[in-house]
Parts: C-alpha cells; structure tokens; sequence
C-alpha cells in the first residue's frame, strides 16, 4: 500500500511545525529565559564559542528565523538548514562528550541529534501542500534529493566554518 500525498502533506505539516515550534521556544529560552542573551554568551564562552556574546545572538537569530520560517514552511529546506547548523555546532560543543543519552550528566547528544535527522528529513520532504513553499509555487523545486542536499550540506557547511572560525575549546587553548 502507497502513502498517499494527502499522508504525505500531513506528515509533512505535523513534523514542520513540532520542530519549528521547538526551535522557536529553544531560541526563545536563549533570549528571554533565566540568563538571557548575558547567560548564554557566557555559557558559550565557557565552551570555547568566541565571542560568546556574538554567537548567543546568532544562534538565537537563527534558532527564532529558521522555526518561524519551518512553521510557515518557506525556503523549507533552508530553514532546516538553519537548524542543523545550530544543532550540529551544539551537538560538537556541548553534547558529544556526554555520550548518546540525553539524561547522562551533562546531557549527551540524543536530542539534538534527532533534530538534526529530522531537519534533514524535511529537507527531503518539504514543506508539503499546506505551506508558503506550495503557495508560491517553490514547493517541487526545493523537495528531494534538492532539500536534503540543502538542509544537510548548507547546515553542515555553516557549522564546520563558524567552528573552525570561532571555536576554541580550553583543551585547545591551554596547549597552543
């Protein structure tokens, strides 16, 4: 038995707006939660993101554009471009060292990682019939092989440079 695309543009709907909806609150808590932009940048200087203070406002930029650009599901597939990029940087940072489950000491990288997937996912899948993509008629063009290729290697290419820019883990810095 075939999805239909009427399952497909469902799907499609469901897992665009839980994952800009997360990502908006995710960006949100940077922003507004107990530290605001001050404690992020500090949390981000702490893992070697330099300047943090620059970092804490792009990743918050990024995190609160990409979801509303995932909710509205325009440019889908560079909006979860946006996304991989933040995840993938916080997956290296932050949560790789921890090891895979979320509820070890320090968070592993459970939770970012499948974000990541399902960015990369909806690349793939697009924003499906009910989204501005479809709308304005860009829908077909950035599905695919297309969305995937950007969500992944857009997101993955921004998160190599800024962290072979700007990352300086206390390991790296003490020994160099």
């Amino acid at each position: 038995m075939a999805l239909s695309v009427e399952g497909i543009d469902i799907a499609a709907l469901i897992l665009r707006l839980s994952a800009g909806l997360t990502i908006i609150a995710h960006g949100w808590n940077h922003a507004f939660g107990g530290g605001r932009i001050a404690g992020t940048a500090g949390w981000f200087e702490s893992m070697g993101l330099r300047p943090g203070r620059l970092h804490a406002l792009m990743a918050t930029g990024t995190e609160l554009g990409a979801g509303a650009l995932l909710v509205l599901g325009l440019l889908t597939p560079l909006a979860a471009a946006g996304v991989v990029g933040t995840m993938l940087v916080a997956l290296i940072t932050a949560h790789l060292r921890n090891g895979f489950f979320i509820f070890r000491p320090g968070q592993g990288y459970e939770y970012v990682l499948m974000i990541i997937c399902l960015c990369c996912g909806l690349g793939a899948l697009g924003g499906g019939s009910v989204s501005l993509d479809a709308a304005f008629g860009i829908a077909d063009a950035l599905d695919g092989w297309t969305g995937l290729a950007i969500s992944a290697g857009a997101g993955g290419l921004g998160a190599a440079l800024l962290l072979v820019a700007c990352w300086r883990p206390a390991g790296a810095r003490d020994s160099g």
